[in-house]
């Protein structure tokens, strides 16, 4: 038996309101050979919708990482953020990245103050954004479910290499 881990796809929460950048970073995770399943939501009110599993959102899966716009109707990913990394937050732990076209030096601040893992700015370097989508998979290896043969807990793998 191989002893590649073994387990479920990377849960992805893209929100993201540019139908136009929503289908490049579909593509760019399509071509990155990384097992995900990829949720997209058009707004903020949405997002918040879909992580307190509200309305028709009630059986979605808690998400393994958030790609978040800034620049949102009904609710800014600033003000998202914000809440997921204060106050009682389920999700305070999942790993967030941004994916603006806002260059501005006090949003990149914030982030950093709220521990958001990745800022990047549109248009989105797609090797770089493939890179870091990567290194955050080892956020999400914790929930893996490994194979009988390999669960000896003396034993770590880590993986960054699809």
């Amino acid at each position: 038996m191989s002893n590649a881990l073994v387990g479920r796809p990377m849960e992805i929460l893209l929100v993201e309101d540019s139908h136009a950048d929503a289908r490049l970073t579909r593509e760019a995770l399509r071509d990155s050979h990384i097992q995900h399943r990829l949720t997209i939501v058009r707004d903020g009110r949405e997002a918040m919708k879909f992580l307190h599993r509200e309305d028709w959102f009630a059986q979605a899966p808690r998400p393994d990482l958030i790609l978040l716009d800034l620049n949102l109707p009904y609710k800014d990913g600033r003000e998202i953020f914000t809440e997921i990394r204060t106050g009682y937050s389920i999700h305070h732990d999942v790993p967030i990245v941004i994916l603006t076209a806002s260059q501005d030096e006090e949003d990149q601040i914030r982030s950093r103050l709220f521990h958001v893992e990745g800022y990047l700015v549109k248009p989105v370097d797609r090797k770089r954004f493939i890179r870091l989508v990567k290194q955050l998979r080892v956020y999400w290896h914790q929930d893996v479910i490994l194979p009988p043969s390999i669960r000896n807990p003396r034993v770590t793998t880590h993986s960054m290499e699809e």
